[in-house]
């Protein structure tokens, strides 16, 4: 009997999109953050994207004395590979965004391949009331906002990360991206296995509709051929129809309140684990493995959780 495909389940436990206002459940304190993650990673997340948040107001913050106060917890409590985000939040200094990735070292880290247009200020139009201003400015100034990733950006980061031993995420939101990755390559910035995280629905990126997902998947095999593994995001109500889309054509998926709030029309996610649940369940009903921590760690040639700074 052949064996059956591992897929990699990625859970982003808070992010830096979504706001406290929008959902009673999306974690804001450092136990908040690790208790998610924990339960994430025991209903079948291999991979937890972490950000950070102002336990007062659920700012986004890249300060790693946040940062500090939840990953020990989440390492001994768990064998999830920690992916620490560059990302940080599009509002953030380049320096700003670096900060717990150098300090923790962490085995994965994400980084945006190009800069772009961020647009959340569609979502003032669903929530009318917020309950800190930071929230309502944080969307509608995002309507002049370009997320800045240059190439210098990009191979700051990477370069100083790798020093660390670091692996990298490389979120491409549009088809652009995966060529900036390619040359990346090709300059030898970024060298072995690949891991290609493409981001589908937000405003400025490539759209969600299927034939999106097919035109990312097509270019990223012509570019990357055998080098890469890949894995999708779909934002909001597109999450789990682009989870299942990515798993029937060799790809794993991401879930998590960072990327939607909901687990179905209507009805609020009330922990991350629960996603993690239901997109378990779709993988495994057509057939799949989920891949354990250790399998990402050899698919993804990553350097160990005893090699990190934390």
């Amino acid at each position: 009997m052949a064996q059956k495909r591992k897929v990699i389940i990625s859970c982003a436990v808070t992010g830096a999109i979504h706001t406290p206002s929008m959902s009673p459940h999306l974690p804001v304190t450092p136990e908040g953050i690790a208790d998610a993650s924990i339960a994430a990673a025991e209903a079948g997340a291999a991979i937890l994207h972490l950000h950070a948040r102002d336990p007062v107001n659920g700012k986004p913050t890249q300060d790693p004395a946040i940062f500090e106060q939840f990953l020990p917890k989440i390492k001994t409590s768990t064998n999830a590979v920690i992916n620490l985000t560059t990302g940080g939040s599009p509002h953030m200094t380049v320096e700003e965004r670096m900060r717990p990735a150098m300090e923790f070292q962490p085995e994965l880290a994400s980084m945006n391949m190009g800069s772009m247009n961020f647009g959340l200020f569609p979502m003032l139009n669903r929530y009318q009331t917020f309950a800190h201003q930071w929230e309502r400015d944080h969307l509608e100034n995002s309507r002049d906002l370009v997320f800045k990733n240059t190439f210098a950006d990009i191979e700051k980061a990477i370069t100083l990360g790798t020093k660390n031993g670091t692996r990298f995420e490389c979120e491409c939101y549009d088809i652009g991206h995966l060529y900036n990755l390619r040359n990346l390559m090709d300059r030898g910035v970024v060298d072995g296995k690949i891991f290609v995280q493409s981001v589908f629905g937000i405003l400025g990126g490539i759209g969600p509709h299927p034939e999106d997902v097919l035109h990312m998947r097509r270019t990223a095999d012509r570019l990357f051929g055998e080098r890469y593994e890949w894995s999708v995001l779909g934002a909001g109500s597109s999450q789990m129809r682009i989870a299942a889309q990515s798993a029937a054509m060799g790809g794993h998926v991401r879930v998590g309140l960072e990327d939607s709030l909901w687990l179905e029309p209507g009805k609020l996610a009330e922990n991350n684990a629960s996603q993690v649940k239901r997109v378990r369940e779709l993988l495994e009903s057509l057939s799949f493995d989920i891949a354990t921590p250790d399998e990402a760690r050899e698919m993804l040639e990553l350097k160990g959780a005893d090699k990190v700074g934390f």
